[in-house]
């Protein structure tokens, strides 16, 4: 991965952070934007340059915003020349449990965009970079099951912008398979709080008896399989999406509450 390029969207914190230590130690230079998370993003691009040696840059935007989205790809452009894989870590999400009409039209917007629009604004700008060299990697992220486009109770704005995500994952595999570009998802599963940020060899010695394999799941999880969704050697997987879950069954676990 050495001169590559990665974008990661909402990459200051949490999952998007453990992905970028994952493809920084295989060598790739890092862009993660953020929207408020300035001072962890800056302390992130300092630890990657000095414990990988690699090229790091954050950049403040908010990737629901089109304008912003056109703005940190210039950026990105005019530093590194060049963007080799997008990860769209970034997407809100509501925690108080409401229903559909509960939630306030600025409430509704303000999901679709961070979750489905921002995919749409950066990508339409990032592709025509990655044709021009005829090769790149597109990862998005979903939720357990979104692939079937699933009712999920009192989180209707943010499975509807995810499921509607994983149609449009899976149509851009079908239209830049040609052009080198592959196009995939990852589902995390119930992964929260420090978990998010943390390496697999934390949790082994932990308990989780309602994960099958029997222990919490990481970041790092996440991380290594984008990792090597970025790889040459996964040029055969495009339009996929893929649970990361430990085998348990979140959805069907989270509607029966």
């Amino acid at each position: 991965m050495d001169e590559k390029v990665a974008v990661i969207t909402g990459g200051a914190k949490g999952i998007g952070r453990r992905t970028a230590y994952s493809l920084a130690s295989m060598g790739a230079s890092i862009v993660i934007t953020y929207r408020k998370s300035q001072k962890e993003a800056k302390a992130l691009v300092q630890e990657l340059r000095e414990i990988y040696s690699v090229k790091a840059l954050a950049i403040e935007g908010d990737a629901s915003v089109e304008k912003d989205c056109k703005s940190l790809v210039e950026v990105v452009m005019d530093t590194f020349g060049r963007i080799d894989f997008f990860i769209h870590n970034a997407g809100p999400y509501l925690h108080e449990r409401k229903s559909m009409t509960e939630y306030s039209s600025e409430e509704w917007n303000y999901m679709m965009n961070g979750n489905l629009n921002g995919f749409f604004f950066m990508t339409k700008e990032i592709i025509p970079h990655m044709r021009k060299r005829r090769w790149g990697r597109i990862i998005t992220l979903g939720f357990d099951r979104c692939e079937t486009a699933p009712g999920w109770i009192y989180r209707s704005a943010f499975a509807a912008a995810k499921s509607g995500l994983t149609s449009l994952t899976r149509t851009l595999a079908l239209e830049e398979a040609t052009n080198g570009i592959t196009v995939n998802m990852v589902c995390p599963g119930d992964i929260v709080g420090a978990w998010k940020e943390a390496e697999i060899f934390m949790a082994k010695g932990e308990k989780d008896e309602l994960v099958p394999v029997g222990r919490p799941g990481t970041g790092e999880d996440v991380a290594r399989v984008i990792t090597f969704l970025c790889e040459n050697q996964s040029d055969f997987i495009t339009g996929s999406v893929i649970p990361i879950t430990g085998g348990s069954d979140i959805l069907g676990k989270i509607n029966k509450k």
